[in-house]
């Protein structure tokens, strides 16, 4: 635990009280230049200051050379608050993004920040907190959307914002326990995703035409089973603003992305076992999403915009995951679909123990 230099609204300074952080930013395109840029300003701005800023870019040499270029970074060494641009030394895919960044990392804490989003200044300090207890193996944040069209679809439910990588309605305010954290805006110790092998490689965006998902939720249950008095956390105040591009505003990639998450909350259960892997998706399903269609219907009699179209879009979400949960398991059975976790660390190098 370090001392903290305080500035004059008493909030850390030169250097970082609580754990070491280093931030992980995933990229994989050119076209969020801009959004990338805004990422890595918004890391330098926090008031717990970050150890380092990893950026790993996953199989695109010309966005490589790139950022590189812009950082002034050979990939070699880690200076207080520098950004370190690195090549994903896996498979194409978020999770093995996810991976090589945590391997390169030197900080006691990794966090994620999605490339297209921006942190909150206190987004660090908050997540640096949570940590004073030895129990807990991460702190995920509260995702913000910021729509292309500057406001939320009238159609589009909040029970769904899931589909855009953010916040759903459903989530308990404040800092409570969760089965897992959201990986967009997340952190670990660093020690934990090492004794447990990492993110799955297999699951999750690989940059193929589906968007899937569901390596975070596989990942902390895989831990808390490995550790099993671990203390996964959200803390809201941990805030950061993703951006919606208007592609994702469309009822059509709505859909998709709920069919894609039924085909990975397949291959999650698949991995964990249906107990665990679909236990926080079964209060979903049974109280918040039938309050949300009934709050849908009561907005539609009352003349209120969009509420027949919020109550639609539950029903056919539900529809759409639930056909490719069915497609996904059936895919399972067959073993035409499969994922791995790297080796997991050697039984010393036990989770929440941290490194010399």
């Amino acid at each position: 635990m370090t001392t903290a230099d305080t500035d004059p609204e008493g909030r850390p300074g030169g250097r970082a009280a609580g754990p070491s952080v280093s931030v992980v930013i995933c990229v994989y395109t050119e076209d969020r230049w801009g959004d990338i840029l805004a990422a890595v300003a918004s890391v330098h701005g926090q008031s717990h200051p970050a150890l380092e800023t990893l950026v790993v870019v996953d199989h695109n040499p010309a966005l490589l050379r790139r950022l590189a270029k812009a950082f002034g970074d050979d990939g070699a060494g880690a200076e207080p608050g520098r950004v370190r641009v690195l090549a994903n030394s896996g498979p194409r895919g978020l999770s093995a993004g996810r991976n090589t960044g945590t391997e390169a990392a030197v900080g006691e804490v990794v966090a994620f920040l999605d490339d297209d989003a921006v942190a909150e200044r206190d987004w660090l300090l908050h997540f640096a907190e949570g940590y004073a207890d030895p129990r807990v193996m991460a702190v995920g944040g509260r995702t913000m959307p910021v729509w292309a069209s500057r406001q939320r679809p009238a159609w589009f439910p909040e029970e769904f914002d899931w589909v855009v990588g953010c916040t759903y309605r459903g989530l308990p305010p404040g800092r409570v326990q969760v089965r897992n954290v959201l990986g967009g805006n997340a952190s670990f110790r660093k020690s934990a995703l090492t004794a447990v092998g990492g993110f799955a490689s297999g699951i999750g965006r690989d940059g193929q035409r589906l968007p899937l998902g569901g390596e975070e939720t596989e990942l902390c249950i895989r831990l808390t089973r490995a550790v099993p008095d671990a203390v996964l956390l959200i803390d809201d105040r941990s805030v950061i603003h993703h951006r919606v591009p208007a592609a994702r505003e469309r009822f059509g990639y709505f859909r998709t992305r709920a069919y894609a998450e039924g085909l990975s909350k397949a291959l999650v259960a698949r991995s964990v076992g249906p107990q665990q892997g679909l236990a926080s998706e079964r209060r979903y399903t049974t109280r918040v999403l039938p309050a949300g269609v009934a709050r849908g219907l009561r907005d539609a009699l009352l003349g209120r915009p969009g509420g027949a179209g919020r109550a639609g879009a539950i029903v056919a979400g539900v529809a759409a995951a639930a056909g490719g949960y069915a497609l996904g398991s059936l895919r399972a059975r067959r073993g035409g679909q499969r994922f791995a976790v790297a080796r997991p660390a050697p039984p010393g190098a036990r989770a929440g123990e941290e490194g010399a």
